[in-house]
């Protein structure tokens, strides 16, 4: 059962959350940079040797990046809102308009949930949250 937040509930989280998000957007930008790196070194590798020590080690050392950023989002799950971009640190909160779904938008660097948008519809869809809209969700 998805946990349903209010724009004040979407708020409080967010000490939380952004620090976790702003750990998870800095090591999934390390993460991509090492991957090229290892993509780089094992495409220079001769298929018939097998993987050298150097892509061997990116590949150890990317393996273990992906572990961590796993971990830090396996970090929001018991706060009940969910990653949406790696690069740029979206996060949405499921709530309810009336009676349909909607989910809270929030961006890395953002002070406050100050958009939302229909399910289906993603970042490009946001809304500013309006008095009107706050008032139907619950503060």
């Amino acid at each position: 059962m998805p946990r349903y937040f209010t724009v004040d509930e979407a708020n409080r989280t967010l000490p939380l959350v952004e620090r976790i998000v702003a750990d998870i957007v800095r090591e999934y930008r390390n993460w991509r940079d090492l991957l090229h790196r290892y993509e780089v070194v094992a495409a220079g590798d001769q298929a018939d040797l097998g993987e050298s020590a150097d892509a061997e080690a990116l590949r150890l050392e990317v393996d273990d990046l992906a572990r961590r950023i796993n971990g830090y989002v396996e970090e929001l799950a018991p706060v009940g809102c969910a990653l949406k971009g790696f690069e740029e640190g979206l996060v949405d909160f499921r709530s309810r308009l009336g009676e349909r779904d909607i989910l809270l938008c929030w961006k890395l660097g953002e002070s406050e949930v100050a958009y939302w948008h229909e399910l289906e519809a993603g970042f490009n869809g946001r809304r500013p949250l309006e008095p009107d809209v706050i008032a139907a969700i619950g503060s």
